[in-house]
């Protein structure tokens, strides 16, 4: 999985017309589809919805995609049948719009119990919700929100996870891949399958109301907590400490004084 952005990973908010009939009670994986290529697993699943072909808890995976999504409009690479590339339908509508963030905190919670539960401790979250292990990045997540009017009507979670890959670009920023941490082989379709499970268990603690817990833990697994780290903004570099990340989706920073940044404003530099 090669990434050539510094995130994979955005909520996006767009307006549809489609409606699609929801079933929070289906397990997320049920159905699970595996594809041999696609353009993007995301762009493919809000396809399917938009034709109500699929609805909460339908999965995507794909052995290879050839348009996959990244920031700010950048493409994102995986090794054809390497990787996890996935992506789930999900139903927010209990949630507020305003709580955007909250979905990425439980999707970034459940990547990391599925692979913290591989690689260890050293598994981290970088904000706003890419899978890192020790300094190296090993996944990401990119949401695509949809609303109809004031009307939250459903998200597509994307995921891509580094698994059996071990030969990155030199271009891209350092990668690393789960055979590379434990020196074995995976099934990526399998792993897939568990992670929908992590998945499926972090959505329904978040729609028991545990959004609060569910932020505490993010920050208890936050990359660089109680660090000082190099970010930039515009054209100008600073260093300040990591403090935590709000409700909101904001990085707290501390440089003498405490100052938050919303996603985009900032760009680590380390």
């Amino acid at each position: 999985m090669l990434f050539k952005c510094d995130r994979f990973s955005a909520n996006f908010v767009k307006n549809s017309n489609s409606l699609l009939p929801i079933n929070a009670k289906t397990p997320i994986g049920e159905p699970f589809s595996e594809l041999p290529e696609v353009d993007s697993t995301n762009i493919y699943a809000i396809d399917k919805v938009q034709a109500n072909l699929a609805a909460h808890g339908s999965a995507f995976f794909a052995n290879a995609q050839f348009a996959g999504k990244g920031q700010r409009g950048k493409t994102w690479i995986s090794e054809n049948g390497s990787n996890i590339i996935l992506s789930v339908v999900i139903d927010p509508s209990f949630l507020m719009i305003n709580q955007q963030f909250a979905l990425s905190v439980m999707a970034s919670l459940a990547v990391f119990d599925f692979f913290s539960a591989y690689a260890g401790e050293e598994t981290k979250i970088k904000w706003p919700n890419d899978l890192f292990w020790r300094d190296r990045k090993t996944g990401g997540i990119l949401i695509d929100n949809h609303f109809q009017g004031t009307k939250w009507q459903y998200s597509v979670i994307g995921i891509g996870i580094n698994i059996n890959q071990t030969q990155f670009s030199p271009i891209i920023q350092q990668a690393a891949s789960l055979k590379q941490i434990t020196g074995k082989e995976y099934h990526p379709v399998e792993l897939a399958k568990e992670l929908c499970l992590y998945l499926d268990k972090r959505f329904a603690d978040l729609r028991a109301g545990n959004l609060a817990q569910q932020l505490a833990e993010y920050n208890l697994h936050l990359y660089k907590k109680g660090e000082t780290v190099r970010f930039k903004k515009e054209n100008i570099a600073f260093s300040a400490r990591v403090e935590s990340v709000n409700e909101q989706g904001e990085i707290l920073l501390k440089d003498g004084l405490q100052d938050r940044f919303r996603f985009g404003e900032i760009v680590w530099v380390v």
